[in-house]
């Protein structure tokens, strides 16, 4: 009876843990595809903008806010460059 209730006990401290490393996981996953799609929003508005006279420069802050917002940081960056 004592091993059941320590394989209990070592299951649902097993699912705590899991429970508790998958929120910082999916937030760590959600900044990576931000990050990416936000530099290649970047780039391909630099890229296709410049035809148009829209061009953002690509400094440490632009690709820090492209970052972490992602497509709509790129929107923000377009309007305060263009403003």
């Amino acid at each position: 009876m004592d091993i059941i209730i320590g394989y209990g006990i070592g299951i649902l401290a097993i699912y705590i843990v899991a429970k508790l490393l998958s929120v910082p996981i999916r937030i760590i996953s959600r900044l990576i595809f931000n990050g990416i799609a936000g530099g290649i929003t970047l780039l391909l508005v630099n890229f296709v903008g410049e035809i148009f006279g829209i061009t953002v420069a690509i400094n440490a802050l632009s690709a820090l806010i492209a970052g972490f917002f992602g497509i709509p940081g790129v929107v923000l960056l377009i309007f305060l460059n263009n403003a």
